[in-house]
């Protein structure tokens, strides 16, 4: 079971160091991200998160991300 949920704001480390964003969507089944197949389930979900300050999305599995006060 997702322990975030859409419009959660969370943060997760990056090449260019700790990002913060707001989850846009929940994935609980497999899916497509940029052309690549990423696993998900309702055990182990992923997260789309659109970045605060550059509108990039990333997707993330659930221990990279720590959940932020709003």
């Amino acid at each position: 079971m997702a322990k975030f949920a859409k419009g959660d704001h969370v943060s997760w480390n990056s090449e260019a160091g700790r990002v913060q964003g707001h989850i846009t969507k929940v994935h609980e089944a497999d899916f497509d991200y940029k052309g690549h197949k990423r696993r998900a389930s309702k055990d182990e979900p992923q997260y789309e998160i659109k970045s605060d300050k550059t509108d990039h999305i990333a997707a993330h599995k659930e221990d990279a991300l720590t959940k932020l006060k709003s």
